[in-house]
C-alpha cells in the first residue's frame, strides 16, 4: 500500500537538500511534533527516498503543455519543456544533486497534462464527494512500472558513499571541501561556486577528515586529476582519479582504502542501484526475448548493398522464418529484405513509420515461387491495389508483415556484469568480452529489421472480400522474385540463455560408458565440442547436476593409441527430468583434460567431414553478441505478467527504449508521474478475464494466443470510462462494424489496433542472474530476496503489436470500394 505524502508536501517543501545536513533531525522533529509515530516513519523514509540519487531520464514530449527541448545535466539528455527546465533546476539548487526529489517535481509540474486531468476530475467529482471516489479510481488504474533494457556499465572499483573533510591545493587556491563518495583509484568532491575547478586539472589532496583518527604513511599530498565536472544549481560534483599510485614500491595509502572500504562497505553504504536496475533488466529480458514474436533480422552492407545475413529464431518467430524457405528448406528472406526495399525502409523509418509488405508462395511442380508487393509499391495505383490485395489473400498462403528498420550500436555487443570487478573465478565465463573476431563481424552489420506478421484470420478474411475481377495478371508478374543461382545465404542463431555456447558442437554419434561410484551406465554421444558433450543414456541414471562422472569412449579408443580415452572426469551441467540425457564439460582434476586435447585435434583434422548441430555457432560468442545488440534495440513492448496470490498481475512494461504510440496515451492517463496506465488494454473484462484463464492453461512449449483490439482515445473527456473505448476484433464482427468504429474514434481523437500475443514464460536461467544477485545479497540480503521472488514470479508474456497502420489501410481501402 502506498502512503499519499500529498498532505504533508509543506514540511517536505522545507526540509528539501536538508536531509544530509547536522541540524537535519533538530528541525525534522520540530516539524512533525504533532504527527503520530508510524507517520513520522513514513515521512522521514519518504524524505530519504526523495534525497537519494536518480539515474532515470525524464522524457515529457507529448506529457505536457509545451515545446520540450534536449537539456542536458550531468552527461544524461532529459526532454524538458521551459517550465521543467525552472522546476528541475530549483529543486536541484534545493537536493545538490539529481535526486528522486528533482525527478518527481519535474514530473508533476503545473502544464503536465496527467496532473491537469487530475484537477479537472477532482473538481468534476467534487458535489459527490460522498459518492465513492475511492472505486472510481481503483477501476481506472492498471499501473505499470517501465523497465527499460538500458546499458548499466559495470565499475572498476566498488563506491562507497563517504562524506569526509579534505584540503584541495590547486595552482590559484588551497580551500576545504568535502567528498561525496570514495573509492581506491579515485572519488568525488562536492564545491561551492567559490571554487572553479576545469577538466584535466592537476591537483593535490589533503584527507584532513582520515588523518585525525588513522595513519597511513608520513605522505600527507596526494595528485588527483579531474576526469568530469558536472552541475547541481551551485554546486560542483568533481570527479577526480588518482595519478600517482606507485607501479612498484608499496603505497600505504592505497592500502589503506581498500582495507577500509572493504571493512566499512557494510555499514557506509555501497551503491546497490546500478547493480540493482541491471538485474531486472537483465531478468525481464531472458523473459521477453525467447517468447519473440518478431524475427530479427541483422542486415549487412556489403559495397552498399544491403543484404540479410544472421536471423535471431526461438520458438515463436520460427514460423516467420519457415515462411521465407524454399523447397529445399534454404532461406529466401533475401526476397523480403532486398536492397531496394531495404532503402524504402530506411526512409520511411527517419519518418518514423514502419512498411507493410503483403506476400503470397505460388507452389506448382515442388518449385515454390514467391511474390511480394509493399504498401510503397502499391501506392501509384489504387486500383490495382485493391486488386492485388484481393487476388493474394485468396491465396492459401497469404501474409502481412510489417517491418522496422533500427540502426545497430555496435557497442551493445557486450553488456558486462555490473560487479565492479568482484565477480568470482567461477562465473567469468559468464562475463566473456566478445572476441576480435566477434567484433569484426558485428562491424559489418550496421541495421537490424524486425519482421512481425499482421494477418490474422480475420484480417484476412477482410482482404479477401476486395473484387479482383479484371485484374490485369501480368501485372502480378513485377512482384515475383527470380529463383537466383547464387543464393544469399541468411545464417540462423538461436535466442537462447540455456545454450550460450562457446565452441562449436558436433553432431557426432559413438558408444559412451559412464561410470560413478562403480556404477556403470551404457549410452551414446549426440554432439560434442572439445570441452563438452551431451549423451543419451540406454536406461535413466540416479544423478544429479554438479555429479562428477567418469567416461570412457570404446570405438573412439580402437582408433586412437596416442590417447588413453578411458575414466575421463566431465561434470553434469545439465540432466533432464527422465534423467537419460545428460549434458556435460570436461573437468580438470590436476593438469590438461586428456578427452579435451584428443576432442581438438579430431575436430581440427576432420572439420570439414564434421556436421555441426542445429544451434551451433561457428564463430564462437557471435550469437551472444548478437542477442545483446537485440535485446537493447527491443521496441516491441512485453508486458509481463506475474502471480499475485491464487490470481495475476500486469504492473511492468519491458522494453528496450521508451515506447510511443497509445503509451504515450496510457503514460498520459497515469495518475502516477512514475508509471503507465494499461486501462485501454486491461479494463476489458473479457481482456483481463483472458489472460488470467488463458495462462492457467497455457504450457511454456504452447503457440502464443492473439487478440486483437480496436481502441478509441476522446482526450477532450475527462473521465476514463467516457474517454476510452475498447473493443476485441470478435466484438466488430464484420469489416462495416470495425469501419463505423475506425470513423467515429477518428473523429472524436485517436485511434489504435493492437495486436496482443500471450505466452507462457520459460523458467529463468538463474546461472546468468545469480552473481549480481549474490552480489546485492551480500550488502542486502532483504533486497536480493525481493528481486529473486519477483523474478520468479513471472508467469507469462505479453507482446503488445502496433498495426493501426494496415488497420487503417484497410479502412481506406474499404472506403474506396464503397464509393467505387
Amino acid at each position: 500500500m502506498s502512503t499519499d505524502f500529498s498532505k504533508y508536501q509543506s514540511i517536505i517543501n522545507k526540509l528539501r537538500g536538508e536531509v544530509g545536513s547536522n541540524d537535519f533531525e533538530s528541525k525534522f522533529a520540530a516539524l512533525t511534533k504533532n504527527l503520530p509515530k508510524t507517520e513520522k516513519f513514513l515521512l522521514k523514509m519518504e524524505l530519504k527516498r526523495l534525497a537519494s540519487p536518480c539515474t532515470r531520464l525524464i522524457d515529457l514530449r507529448g506529457l505536457v503543455d509545451g515545446e520540450c527541448k534536449p537539456y542536458e545535466h550531468d552527461g544524461r539528455v532529459h526532454f524538458l519543456d521551459d517550465i521543467a527546465v525552472k522546476t528541475f533546476e530549483e529543486n536541484l539548487a534545493y537536493y545538490g544533486d539529481y535526486t528522486f526529489g528533482v525527478y518527481d517535481a519535474t514530473m508533476n509540474t503545473e502544464n503536465n497534462f496527467r496532473v491537469i486531468y487530475q484537477k479537472e476530475k477532482e473538481q468534476l467529482l467534487a458535489p459527490d464527494a460522498t459518492s465513492k471516489p475511492a472505486s472510481i479510481v481503483e477501476k481506472t488504474q492498471y499501473p505499470a512500472a517501465l523497465i527499460v533494457n538500458e546499458i548499466y556499465y559495470d565499475r572498476k572499483e566498488e563506491r562507497m558513499n563517504y562524506v569526509i573533510k579534505v584540503t584541495v591545493v590547486a595552482e590559484e587556491a588551497t580551500f576545504e571541501a568535502m567528498t561525496s563518495d570514495i573509492s581506491v583509484s579515485g572519488c568525488k568532491l562536492r564545491l561551492t561556486d567559490n571554487h572553479r575547478l576545469h577538466l584535466d586539472q592537476d591537483i593535490k589532496l589533503e584527507f584532513t577528515g582520515l588523518e585525525s583518527e588513522f595513519v597511513f604513511g608520513d605522505k600527507k599530498l596526494y595528485q588527483y586529476q579531474v576526469r568530469n565536472i558536472h552541475m547541481a544549481g551551485d554546486v560542483q560534483l568533481v570527479g577526480l582519479e588518482r595519478i600517482d599510485i606507485p607501479e612498484t614500491s608499496k603505497d600505504g595509502f592505497k592500502k589503506f582504502l581498500v582495507g577500509y572500504i572493504q571493512g566499512n562497505k557494510h555499514r557506509y553504504k555501497i551503491n546497490l542501484d546500478n547493480t540493482m536496475q541491471a538485474l531486472q533488466s537483465r531478468a525481464f529480458e531472458q523473459f521477453a526475448l525467447p517468447k519473440s514474436n518478431e524475427l530479427a533480422v541483422f542486415i549487412k552492407n556489403q559495397e552498399g548493398v544491403l543484404t540479410p545475413k544472421y536471423a535471431m529464431t526461438c520458438a515463436n518467430n520460427f514460423g516467420l522464418y519457415q515462411y521465407w524457405q524454399d523447397e529445399s528448406h534454404q532461406s529466401t528472406l533475401a526476397f523480403l529484405l532486398n536492397s531496394e526495399r531495404l532503402n524504402r525502409l530506411k526512409k520511411a523509418a527517419a519518418l518514423g513509420k514502419t512498411l507493410l509488405v503483403y506476400c503470397f508462395v505460388h507452389k506448382t511442380n515442388g518449385k515454390y515461387y514467391f511474390y511480394s508487393a509493399d504498401e510503397q509499391q502499391l501506392k501509384t495505383d489504387t486500383s490495382f491495389k485493391q486488386q492485388f490485395l484481393g487476388f493474394a489473400a485468396n491465396k492459401d498462403n497469404f501474409a502481412i508483415f510489417q517491418l522496422s528498420f533500427i540502426e545497430v550500436n555496435h557497442a551493445l555487443a557486450e553488456i558486462p556484469f555490473t560487479l565492479s570487478n568482484v565477480i568470482k573465478n567461477k562465473d567469468l565465463y559468464l562475463n566473456l568480452p566478445a572476441s576480435a573476431e566477434v567484433k569484426n563481424i558485428i562491424a559489418q552489420l550496421p541495421y537490424l529489421v524486425t519482421v512481425t506478421e499482421v494477418a490474422t484470420k480475420d484480417i484476412t478474411s477482410e482482404y479477401q472480400k476486395l473484387n479482383y475481377e479484371g485484374l490485369d495478371k501480368s501485372k502480378i508478374r513485377q512482384f515475383g522474385h527470380k529463383r537466383k543461382v547464387e543464393k544469399i545465404y541468411v545464417d540462423e542463431v538461436g535466442i537462447s540463455y540455456s545454450n550460450q555456447r562457446q565452441e562449436a558442437r558436433f553432431i557426432y554419434n559413438t558408444p559412451v560408458v559412464v561410470s560413478q561410484k562403480k556404477v556403470t551406465w551404457q549410452g551414446e554421444s549426440k554432439d560434442f565440442s572439445i570441452s563438452g558433450l551431451k549423451i543419451l543414456l540406454e536406461k535413466p541414471a540416479v544423478l544429479s547436476k554438479g555429479d562428477i562422472v567418469y567416461l570412457s569412449f570404446p570405438q573412439l579408443q580402437k582408433i586412437s593409441s596416442k590417447f588413453d580415452l578411458k575414466n575421463l572426469p566431465y561434470e553434469i551441467v545439465r540432466i533432464n527430468k527422465k534423467k537419460d540425457i545428460l549434458n556435460l564439460r570436461v573437468h580438470v582434476e590436476k593438469h590438461q583434460h586428456i578427452g579435451r586435447s584428443f576432442f581438438k585435434l579430431l575436430i581440427e583434422k576432420n572439420r570439414d567431414k564434421l556436421k555441426p548441430d542445429e544451434y551451433a555457432q561457428m564463430i564462437p560468442g557471435l550469437a551472444k553478441a548478437l542477442r545483446n545488440i537485440y535485446a537493447h534495440s527491443f521496441k516491441t513492448p512485453a508486458l509481463m505478467v506475474q502471480t499475485s496470490g491464487s490470481r495475476y498481475k500486469t504492473e511492468v512494461i519491458f522494453a528496450g527504449e521508451q515506447p510511443q504510440g497509445i503509451f504515450t496515451e496510457m503514460k498520459r492517463l497515469s495518475d502516477s508521474s512514475t508509471h503507465y496506465n494499461l486501462y485501454p488494454i486491461l479494463h476489458h473484462p473479457k481482456i483481463f478475464d483472458s489472460i488470467d484463464s488463458t495462462l492457467k492453461r497455457l504450457h511454456a512449449d504452447d503457440d502464443p494466443v492473439t487478440d486483437v483490439l480496436y481502441i478509441s482515445i476522446n482526450p477532450s473527456k475527462v473521465l476514463y470510462e467516457n474517454a476510452v473505448l475498447t473493443k476485441r476484433e470478435s466484438e466488430l464482427s464484420t469489416p462495416e462494424m470495425k469501419r463505423m468504429f475506425i470513423k467515429r474514434a477518428l473523429k472524436k481523437g485517436e485511434f489504435y489496433c493492437l495486436e496482443l500475443k500471450l505466452s507462457r514464460a520459460n523458467e529463468p536461467e538463474m546461472e546468468y542472474l545469480n552473481p549480481e544477485l549474490t552480489y546485492i545479497g551480500t550488502y542486502a540480503i532483504h533486497r536480493a530476496k525481493q528481486l529473486e521472488q519477483e523474478i520468479w514470479s513471472v508467469a507469462g508474456v505479453i507482446q503488445v503489436f502496433d498495426i493501426t497502420q494496415d488497420a487503417l489501410t484497410r479502412y481506406q481501402l474499404f472506403n474506396l470500394s464503397l464509393n467505387g
